[in-house]
């Protein structure tokens, strides 16, 4: 079994967590409160800037055969997804420009940010954000919601393309090949992460 198998056997379950969790539950009926979707867009525009970091640093470590997918990665998250964040917000009226970070979301952040400075672990641990909402939005697609904002939200997820970055950075956590049980331990604490991020403060 590769290490991105072994990953996402270890996700399966961390992933039923986060589909039963109030607010993935809400987007995915479409009833999720106005207040609290509002709070989580201003949280994940301030965690995905982040995120951008995080592909930024490690491409400056990245092998050849790596460095343009990172480099398109940090360019997909920074132009297309934030640029969908800034239209829902639009959209909610949450204030990007005026958010600060709850703990949820500078926790996980300087946890990335820190796991990155090792390149096979650093894989590890930003995976769970891309498996994990590839998934989300996979398995809420089956039974989309009516509402057209949490529908744009949920399309976005289940894309294809974003399936196949997702993909591409499975096999290159197993060309890395950083120490198995360091990156399952990584990637588990990143799904804790994930799931506490959906506790919007």
């Amino acid at each position: 079994m590769s290490i991105s198998d072994k990953l996402h056997a270890i996700g399966r379950p961390l992933l039923q967590a986060q589909l039963d969790h109030a607010t993935v539950a809400g987007i995915g009926r479409g009833d999720l409160p106005e207040p609290v979707f509002r709070s989580w867009l201003e949280q994940d525009y301030l965690f995905l800037l982040d995120y951008v970091r995080v592909f930024a640093r490690l491409a400056w470590q990245a092998p050849d055969a790596h460095l343009g997918d990172l480099v398109d990665l940090a360019h997909t998250t920074f132009h297309d997804e934030l640029s969908l964040h800034r239209s829902m917000s639009a959209e909610f009226g949450a204030d990007l420009e005026g958010a600060v970070k709850g703990p949820a979301c500078a926790a996980y952040t300087e946890f990335l940010l820190e796991s990155a400075s090792s390149y096979g672990e650093g894989l590890a641990a930003l995976y769970p954000c891309m498996w994990g909402y590839s998934n989300l939005g996979r398995i809420l697609a089956e039974d989309p919601p009516e509402e057209p904002r949490y529908r744009a939200w949920v399309d976005t997820y289940a894309d294809p393309g974003f399936a196949a970055l997702t993909v591409r950075i499975g096999q290159m956590i197993d060309e890395a090949r950083p120490d198995p049980a360091r990156a399952e331990e990584l990637f588990t604490e990143g799904m804790t992460h994930e799931l506490a991020f959906w506790d919007v403060p």
